[in-house]
């Protein structure tokens, strides 16, 4: 399996700003010294040795992951954030291009949908879309944005042939077995699992953790436990996580606690708030290691999402 991170913002998209870049720039010439631009070689140096936060950028669209097993013609995506036009982008340079789409929602707040009108393949008649979800009115809930005055172009008006599925566990597609549960957000939010019989992937976005998710009952233990990988909602610090009770996301540490607790080897910290800059998102990695150092916890790797990331399992 291959994991593609195509958005990884939560709420609204967040691009770069000006001020921004000038703050990188500014960084980056407080950093540099005669000696650094001697020479190409020493260029390429003095570029290796800054922080990521300063030498690229997290990325600003919203949810979309992408997930391909090899062998497969299809692209299996999970959620249609703003990343899903990039997703759609890239796809138009390939060579061979995929004509089905297996689309499956967390839900259906703005962030998670937003991209599916600016989705290229959706309007190209060759081109099939299957989308999933566990609620039963997946098709009036997609067609809702995309009627006047929100939106000029009806879903109807797409040229893709679309099939809609309301999930019932487990289903099946290109040797993966997908699975879900429900999890704690305002209006519901559905966690995948996806299993193909040697790697086990987990994306739970937009979830409250909470003690009940820790418990080692049998639904948990059968959907969480030795996952190789969880995207996992790390929206908030500790203390805003405190603040923010009962809004639907986690904080970095509790993410890092339910790895640990069911033995995940490697976390993605993902959905990050929109009001974070890079470099914050940085310390917050670095602080999510520490704890993890701090806590002499074992084994488990951590991972910022960021737009263009692909995990090969």
């Amino acid at each position: 399996m291959r994991i593609r991170f195509w958005g990884v913002c939560g709420s609204v998209p967040a691009p770069v700003l000006p001020e921004q870049i000038k703050s990188k720039v500014s960084a980056i010439i407080e950093r540099l010294t005669p000696r650094d631009i001697e020479s190409p070689a020493s260029r390429e140096r003095f570029l290796a040795s800054l922080p990521s936060w300063l030498f690229g950028t997290i990325g600003g669209n919203t949810p979309c992951i992408s997930v391909h097993q090899g062998g497969f013609n299809e692209w299996i995506i999970f959620d249609a954030g703003s990343g899903l036009r990039e997703l759609g982008n890239a796809v138009a340079k390939e060579s061979q291009k995929p004509v089905r789409y297996h689309l499956f929602f967390s839900h259906f707040h703005w962030d998670h949908i937003q991209g599916f009108p600016f989705f290229d393949p959706a309007y190209n008649p060759a081109v099939c879309i299957d989308f999933y979800s566990p609620k039963p009115d997946l098709e009036a809930l997609l067609s809702g944005q995309m009627r006047s005055p929100y939106f000029p172009v009806t879903l109807e008006s797409c040229g893709a042939e679309k099939r809609f599925h309301q999930l019932q566990n487990p289903i099946t597609l290109n040797g993966i077995t997908i699975t879900y549960r429900k999890m704690h957000h305002p209006g519901d939010s559905y966690a995948y699992r996806l299993d193909d019989g040697k790697h086990r992937v987990i994306y739970a976005t937009d979830t409250e953790l909470s003690a009940a998710d820790f418990i080692p009952n049998k639904e948990n233990t059968a959907f969480f436990r030795y996952a190789d990988l969880i995207v996992l909602d790390s929206q908030y610090t500790l203390g805003e996580a405190i603040e923010k009770y009962n809004w639907g996301h986690s904080a970095f540490s509790m993410a890092v606690d339910f790895a640990a607790n069911w033995e995940i080897k490697h976390l993605v910290l993902f959905h990050h708030d929109p009001a974070y800059d890079d470099k914050k998102l940085s310390r917050i990695l670095q602080s999510a290691r520490w704890y993890l150092e701090r806590m002499n916890i074992m084994g488990i790797k951590i991972s910022l999402a960021m737009e263009g990331l692909e995990i090969a399992l």
